[in-house]
């Protein structure tokens, strides 16, 4: 997983989350893959709408905390949330997020969402505040 931009590979997933939840890991340790193994994390601890519903609230409060907030998706985040569900769905119960990664690369395509929605439905101010159904392709 070397080539795959991963800010907190140095963390168990215990003290990544922590860290993440606390706002104690720098922003410029958080990627886009960061971002992945903490809904992959949270799916694996409880419901989906609960992890939907606790990514959400932590990523905002670690937005605000950093001074970004208003940078905060709704429909982003939960296009994401959907996206990681389905691959944790068809992946072997027990993996590691390493071998969840290399079995769902597309994941870590930080344009994947293009396959789904246009670039005008995305940057629309709704779509920032709440969720929003994808026009090109549905989500799983």
């Amino acid at each position: 997983m070397e080539s795959v931009r991963l800010g907190t590979a140095q963390l168990d997933d215990q003290a990544f989350v922590e860290a993440f939840e606390s706002c104690r890991l720098p922003a410029a340790q958080f990627h886009h893959a960061d971002h992945i193994r903490l809904a992959w994390i949270f799916l694996g601890q409880m419901s989906e709408a609960e992890a939907a519903r606790k990514i959400e609230e932590a990523i905002r409060r670690y937005a605000n905390h950093n001074g970004i907030g208003q940078k905060y998706h709704q429909t982003i985040t939960v296009a994401w949330m959907r996206l990681v569900a389905a691959a944790r769905r068809a992946t072997a119960e027990g993996a590691r997020f390493a071998e969840f990664a290399e079995l769902h690369p597309e994941l870590l395509d930080v344009h994947l969402l293009r396959n789904y929605y246009t670039k005008e439905r995305l940057e629309r101010p709704q779509a920032r505040a709440e969720w929003v159904e994808p026009d090109l392709c549905t989500l799983p």
